[in-house]
């Protein structure tokens, strides 16, 4: 048997894109992820694995809460691009975007958007270059009917790319 890593084999794992979003004061971030999970149902615990690195990561760290809105299939390229590959630091992302404030404070993102949760930071894991928060649901919200965009779907049929600090980047990815 052959010890070598074969990357490819990671592309068969399932994943959802979603906008994991936090504050941190008055000032929201948000992120695409494709690393969340429920982890279990009573209570409701919802995992989202973010980059140490990221502004989204400081901002739940600093105010304890985060929000997921699961992204439809429709969702257009540039709108994921807004969220996925522009930083927090410099371009407020939710300038152009239909959001709204939530129970917790954090924002939800309302476009593109097939459903909405918010929850309280649980317990947080460092795990190398990223952070496994564990959240316990406080609220959410079905908004639509519709297929929530997978990464696959994303990779095949959008042709998207994982950028650097997202926890499926594999350097000089497949087609």
């Amino acid at each position: 048997m052959e010890d070598a890593i074969d990357k490819r084999a990671l592309y068969t794992l399932s994943y959802g894109l979603y906008i994991v979003c936090s504050k941190k004061g008055d000032k929201f971030n948000g992120q695409v992820a494709n690393a969340v999970m429920q982890v279990t149902s009573d209570p409701v615990v919802l995992a989202a694995c973010l980059h140490k690195e990221n502004l989204t990561t400081e901002c739940i760290r600093d105010s304890g809460v985060f929000s997921v809105s699961v992204l439809g299939e429709d969702t257009p390229m540039t709108f994921i691009g807004n969220f996925g590959f522009k930083c927090g630091r410099d371009f407020n992302k939710f300038e152009k975007c239909s959001f709204e404030t939530g129970k917790t404070g954090a924002p939800l993102v309302l476009e593109h958007s097939l459903a909405v949760m918010e929850a309280r930071v649980v317990k947080e894991v460092d795990i190398f270059t990223h952070v496994l928060f564990f959240g316990e649901v406080l609220f959410s919200r079905r908004l639509g009917e519709g297929r929530p965009l997978t990464y696959a779907h994303y990779r095949e049929i959008k042709k998207g790319r994982s950028p650097r600090n997202a926890p499926t980047f594999i350097l000089n990815e497949m087609p």
